[in-house]
């Protein structure tokens, strides 16, 4: 392997490592959003909302 082969793979990886992180926490974020919905639908309050 080259060294230009091999600093294209290592920055190939790194993007597709960084777009994972980045679409998991977009999922994540998500998820964490409807619960909070269902939560207050629900009737559930902060305890910060005295």
């Amino acid at each position: 392997m080259t060294h230009e082969q091999y600093v294209f793979v290592s920055y190939a990886l790194t993007a597709v490592v960084l777009g994972g992180i980045g679409l998991w926490l977009w999922m994540d974020r998500r998820g964490r959003l409807a619960e909070l919905k269902r939560l207050e639908e629900a009737g559930v309050r902060r305890r910060s909302e005295g």
